[in-house]
């Protein structure tokens, strides 16, 4: 039986369960900061990571991984922010400092299969970003769109950690009707991952661009006009991916209308028919950034 409106007291425990998700690191929350400043420069970000063994083993580990596929070993740090330039460290190391915090907890009764379910997000980050660079999009920009698929579904960990139950129907409903997931939990929970994605990007104070990301890929009309391409961008990635690959997201709806997101990118139905080629080398190159 598909689970009833939420009541309350389940309310309350989702907002405690994001509440009591581990914070970012003192180093990480620098970082953020840091990255709103426009006078931002590699000496800064050396001088916050550098003090961090954790955080440098990490850079350096994703930095020399498949991913990146550099032709010569990095051992230093600033070189590797050099190489690969502020923004993209930057977003490296927010995703993979995301990726952790979530993952510290483990949910032995989980609706949502985890492998699936991060394979999905790794995959919508590929594709995004792959559909990134058919659009030209300045390369220093370029990791924001796979960090923006990435983490575009973290509000649906609160469910599925809290109402396991109750999200096994809903997403039981979604495979049995084709219907998509985030209009399920609107209508049968009274809130839906997006809602509760944008409780978490304001618990880490995340970017604005993730901001719009986590809470708009269902409502792109509502997105700020500077980041339409982006979430646009990640909207088709998410509705390929599903296509690919449906239910490993836990939204087994039938691919929805894309034609508005397609104007807004300037991508073509050609471009989309080339994002299956070789996506699952791809998306095991990516994979290094979940356990990092």
């Amino acid at each position: 039986m598909v689970a009833a409106m939420l009541e309350d007291k389940y309310l309350i425990k989702i907002n405690e369960f994001i509440q009591d998700m581990p914070p970012l690191s003192v180093s990480v929350s620098r970082i953020l900061e840091l990255s709103k400043t426009p006078k931002v420069d590699a000496k800064m970000l050396n001088d916050v990571i550098s003090v961090d063994p954790v955080l440098t083993g990490k850079v350096l580990k994703l930095v020399n991984s498949a991913y990146y596929s550099m032709p010569n070993h990095v051992t230093s740090l600033v070189r590797a922010i050099v190489i690969l330039g502020i923004n993209t460290i930057k977003n490296l190391i927010i995703s993979t400092s995301v990726i952790s915090a979530v993952n510290q907890r483990q949910n032995e009764n989980s609706a949502l299969n985890m492998t699936s379910f991060w394979r999905h997000s790794v995959g919508v980050g590929v594709l995004a970003k792959f559909l990134a660079l058919k659009q030209n999009i300045d390369p220093k920009f370029v990791e924001e769109y796979f960090v923006a698929g990435l983490l575009h579904d973290l509000g649906k960990l609160p469910l599925d950690f809290v109402i396991a139950d109750g999200y096994k129907d809903i997403i039981a409903l979604s495979r049995k009707k084709k219907l998509p997931l985030y209009r399920l939990e609107s209508r049968y929970l009274g809130i839906n991952h997006s809602e509760l994605g944008e409780r978490i990007v304001d618990l880490w104070k995340l970017p604005v661009s993730l901001h719009e990301t986590i809470i708009f890929h269902h409502n792109i009309e509502s997105v700020q006009p500077q980041f339409r391409r982006l979430v646009s961008t990640v909207f088709i990635a998410n509705n390929v991916f599903n296509k690919l690959f449906p239910g490993a997201g836990g939204d087994y709806a039938a691919i929805e209308d894309i034609s508005k997101m397609l104007k807004i990118t300037g991508l073509t139905e050609d471009d989309l028919e080339q994002v299956g080629f070789d996506v699952d080398t791809k998306i095991k190159q990516a994979e290094v950034f979940l356990n990092t």
